[in-house]
């Protein structure tokens, strides 16, 4: 399981490889995670929960990267690890809870603001793993 960056000018777009669908959705979160500030500054004092919804994975994908930045940026709830589930029924939902403390901007060295994911360049590939690709708006 990783995760990299590649070049892009003004936005991010990361890969990412895992062995299984949960493994690549914890990867995707971490690498958003530490986009935004140093995840291993983060000491587990609280904990929020929020979910995911998306009705297919693409759909879900853009929903989970909404949601770890909404928790991240608006909330201003700096992250050091998320537990979560999968639920496929009618689509897909995730129910997590992340934990952390509130975001210290000299702490946590807040690096950068996510705007938005995207739609754009995402790729979704589960052959004998998960490989994932998306572009976050900066």
């Amino acid at each position: 399981m990783s995760y990299r960056f590649l070049d892009h000018a003004t936005d991010a777009i990361i890969e990412v490889t895992a062995k299984d669908l949960k493994e690549a959705f914890s990867v995707t979160a971490d690498a958003v995670i530490n986009l935004t500030l140093d995840q291993d500054k983060v000491e587990e004092k609280d904990q929020k929960e929020f979910s995911a919804n998306g009705k297919d994975l693409r759909y879900l994908l853009f929903s989970w990267l909404e949601e770890i930045t909404f928790v991240l940026i608006t909330q201003g709830f700096a992250i050091k690890r998320v537990e979560f589930d999968i639920e496929k029924k009618e689509g897909y939902k995730i129910i997590a809870k992340a934990y952390g403390e509130p975001l210290d901007l000299h702490k946590h060295n807040f690096k950068v603001e996510i705007k938005a994911p995207t739609f754009y360049e995402m790729k979704i590939k589960q052959d004998e793993g998960v490989f994932m690709k998306f572009l976050l708006d900066l």
